[in-house]
Formats: structure tokens, sequence, C-alpha cells
């Protein structure tokens, strides 16, 4: 079975190819760039996120995003392998679910120990290359030649840590019997938004990312003997931030030969998912979304982390708006992103310094009932480009605060005001219908945070009531972005000019 798992991932043959992929998603993707000096982007290595959105039978659907790290193996490997865990008749109607949590749970386990299979052989080579190789003891060998086959001892061991090193975290929804599961393995992100009868959309974060400034995380690294204050001084593990991920045979097998790790009792950096579910999908209309780090990395470094969830909720609600098909809506958020991060960063102002480069971003979103424009139109082919980067403060926060914000969106001609909030699992998103989609997303925090928007303080904009401000006669909306503190700013940069347009 190891020899058929190695001669398929050198193949491009995958275990997956005759299961139907789903229409009812739309993926987009952003490969990393660094930034130069003079703004322009390059990319640093190839592309090593993977992801999967296939339907399965009696009504069984799987979504993932991977984000892989040193090379794309594990991703690819798991993208394939889980499918094939959870779509090839493993699961059926009368499963319930605890049989579900369990599925997944040994689904993932099945990843993890048969992706270790593969590289066996290259792990075995490696580490008896690496601990045994000694150069022949001969007199008649010149120095040249002794040193030639070290050389190519070194080579060959390079060779060998290509193939067997990297790892990947995953976020992965399962639909079945109509009832939503999210499993997720290190730092990826799922979102998702629920729509009222009254228009109004509700977020809901599912779950925590598996990281070093994850309390529950830092607990379990304690039970096990680690140091969690180091770990969290750290801040990462191995090169990573995530305290589970799939595969790196580093920090699985290796890991009291890491410092961090050393007086482990057991293994650290696991591959257990975190199982949420069942979330019950009867008459919900709305959308589910599924990140890479990546992604979410260059929003909030962009703008700060406090509002990265209501911004990318905003924008998908605008996107979804104007374009007809999933696709273009993922791609056009995903570009919206990538857009957003280089002109924080050519800017110069407060953030810049953290947008220097991004990793792999990818973006999967499924819709659940929810209307799409009947007529495609991009941002820059006469869309109206919508207001996203919302007003936040500065302000550590340590309790649960509501912040209500501004957002406009179009439907059927018209536009009309609404308002946008984040929360934690309550009804929520726009309906079908001649009502302008709106968006009200009502944020909990209950973690200690601060951040900064690419605006400063977002002064530059008035807080508005929770009421929708209604058209006047000539069907305009009163304005809500005061410029006051942007004509002052022009005027002391353009004195000669006096204060800018009036």
């Amino acid at each position: 079975m190891a020899a058929q798992r190695r001669n398929l991932m050198q193949s491009h043959q995958s275990w997956t190819d005759d299961l139907p992929l789903c229409e009812m998603c739309g993926v987009g993707t952003a490969t990393n760039c660094v930034y130069g000096s003079d703004g322009k982007g390059s990319q640093s290595h190839p592309n090593e996120d993977g992801h999967l959105r296939f339907r399965g039978e009696d009504g069984c659907f799987l979504y993932g995003v991977f984000n892989g790290y040193d090379g794309s193996r594990v991703a690819s490997y798991a993208s394939q392998c889980l499918t094939a865990e959870l779509l090839l008749g493993q699961l059926n109607s009368t499963h319930s679910d605890s049989d579900v949590r369990r599925i997944i749970t040994e689904a993932f386990d099945v990843v993890e120990k048969s992706y270790f299979e593969t590289i066996d052989d290259a792990l075995a080579e490696k580490a008896n290359l690496s601990s045994n190789y000694l150069p022949p003891h001969n007199e008649n060998l010149s120095f040249h030649q002794l040193s030639s086959q070290g050389q190519k001892v070194q080579e060959r061991l390079k060779e060998l840590e290509l193939e067997v090193s990297g790892g990947a975290t995953a976020v992965v929804a399962l639909i079945h019997n109509n009832k939503l599961y999210i499993a997720s393995v290190g730092t990826n992100r799922a979102l998702l938004c629920k729509s009222s009868s009254d228009g109004q959309n509700q977020v809901l974060q599912i779950g925590r990312p598996h990281s070093t400034d994850n309390e529950e995380e830092l607990q379990r690294l304690a039970a096990l003997g680690v140091d969690p204050a180091r770990v969290r001084q750290a801040g990462q593990i191995s090169g990573q931030s995530s305290t589970r991920r799939l595969g790196d045979y580093r920090v699985k097998f290796n890991y009291n030969e890491i410092d961090l790790l050393s007086a482990a009792k057991g293994m650290p950096v696991i591959s257990e998912p975190e199982i949420h579910g069942s979330q019950s999908l009867e008459s919900v209309t709305g959308f589910l979304l599924l990140m890479s780090e990546g992604l979410i990395n260059a929003l909030e470094s962009a703008h700060g982390p406090e509002q990265a969830n209501q911004e990318i909720v905003a924008m998908v609600a605008a996107e979804l708006a104007l374009q007809s098909g999933l696709e273009a809506v993922a791609q056009s958020v995903v570009e919206r992103i990538k857009r957003l991060h280089h002109d924080v960063y050519v800017s110069g102002r407060q953030r810049a310094t953290y947008c220097s480069r991004h990793e792999d971003m990818t973006l999967l979103i499924r819709t659940f009932n929810y209307p799409l424009a009947e007529g495609g139109a991009t941002p820059t082919q006469g869309g109206r480009i919508y207001p996203v980067s919302v007003p936040y403060s500065n302000s550590q926060s340590t309790s649960k605060t509501s912040v209500t914000l501004s957002l406009v969106m179009p439907s059927q001609n018209t536009l009309t005001n609404g308002t946008n909030t984040a929360s934690t699992l309550e009804e929520g998103t726009p309906t079908p219908g001649s009502q302008s989609p709106t968006a009200t997303l009502q944020s909990t925090n209950t973690q200690t945070q601060s951040s900064s928007s690419s605006s400063g303080d977002g002064s530059l904009f008035r807080q508005r009531g929770s009421q929708a401000a209604q058209p006047d006669e000539t069907g305009r909306v009163p304005p809500y972005v005061d410029f006051t503190q942007f004509y002052r700013l022009w005027g002391s940069d353009h004195s000669e000019g006096g204060l800018g347009p009036q």
C-alpha cells in the first residue's frame, strides 16, 4: 500500500478523479509575493496551498483549504487522501453526529500515517547517510576524490530533505445529512455568515486557530512538560506558528532535538483535528468561507486583526451582489485583499512595515440559498467600489464588545445603506427579493487585542446609528465619510493651494 501511495504521489493520477466537483462553491487564489523598495512584487516560491470541493452521494459535500509550507507535497496529498477517506462510502445517512465526528478524526489519522509511509524509504536513506556515512579509508584516494564523494553525499542529503520536509495546516467542511461539520488542524479559518429574515448578517468564526497564542493549546503543551511561556514568547515552533499540523516529520519524530520541545513527554505538535458541529443548514441563507492563513494574515497585516472577519464578509457580500459566478466572486475578493495589502505597503504609513510580503492566499466560498447578481460586473468594469475598510480604534479590549459599522451594497439597481456586525453563533444574511443585501455583523471579542487600520484611528469615519439611512428624493444616501481631517491635512501639505476641494 505504501508503494502504491508513493507511485500515486509521483504521477498525475488522483484517487478522486471520478468524483464530481461541487458547483455551489467558488475558489480564489493568489501566489505569495515579496515587495521590493520600488513597490514591485516577485514570487519567492511556487504556490504551496491546496483545496478540495467535491460532491459525494446522498447529499454529502466536502470542502477544504490547505496551507502548505516547505513545499506543496503534504497539502496535495492531504487533499486527495482525505477525500478518499470521507467520500468513498465511509459515510451514510444512518450515521449519528458522534459517528461522523469519529469518521472525520479517523480520516485525519489515516492521512497523517499514510503520508509518512510514503516517505519512509527517503527518511531511512537520509538517516543512514547522515549517521553512518564515512569516506572509505584508502591511501590511494586523493583529497579531491574524497571531497568529491563527500559533495555527492551532501547533494543527495539535500535532495532527500526536499523530498521529506514540509507540512500543512487544514480547515475542512463536511455537509452530511444537511448538517455542517468543521474540522481544523492549525491556523486556517472558517467563517459562517447566516442571514435573518430582516436581512441582517451574523458571522460566526468557527473555532480558534491552533497557534502559539491559543491558551487551550498552551495548556495542552504544558501538560506534556513544555514551557508555555517560552512557546508564547517564541511565537513559532520550528518555523511555524501552528501547534497542530499535518506532516512535518521534524516536529513529529525529532521533537526532543528541538530546544523548545525537548522536555515534552509526548508528541507536542499533533494532527488531531478539532471538530465543530453539527450545525443544521435547514432553511439557512448565507455563505461559508474557508480561508488559508496567508489570506487572513495579508488582510490583518494591512488593517489590523480586530475587524478582519467583518471586512472579508463585507467584501464577499459586495462581490456576490456584483458577480454572477462564485468563482469570480472568490477571485475578486482575493484580488481586493492582495491590492489592499500592496497599497498599504507602498503608502509608507503606519502598517506598511507589516506588509512587505504575503504568503499564498486561498479563499473558498460555499453559498446556501444566497442570491447572485443576474448580470456580473467586476469592480473594474463599471461596478462601484464599496467601502470595506471599516473603522475601529487602536485601544485594547478585554471584554465583549459590539461594533456597528457601515456598508453599502447594490441590488436591483438601487443602493441601500446597511449595518454590519460579527458574532459568535447566531442567525443572519441577506434574503432574496427586492430588498437590497444589507449586512449586520455583530462583533464579539473575548480576547485582548490591539490593532490599527491603514487610515489611522478611523477618525475620517463618522459613527452611524443602528438605523440605515434612507435615500432622499433624488435616490441619494447622505454621506457617511467626514473629510474634515483630510482637508486639514491636504491644506498643511498644499498651503499655497488653500484647503483643497470645497
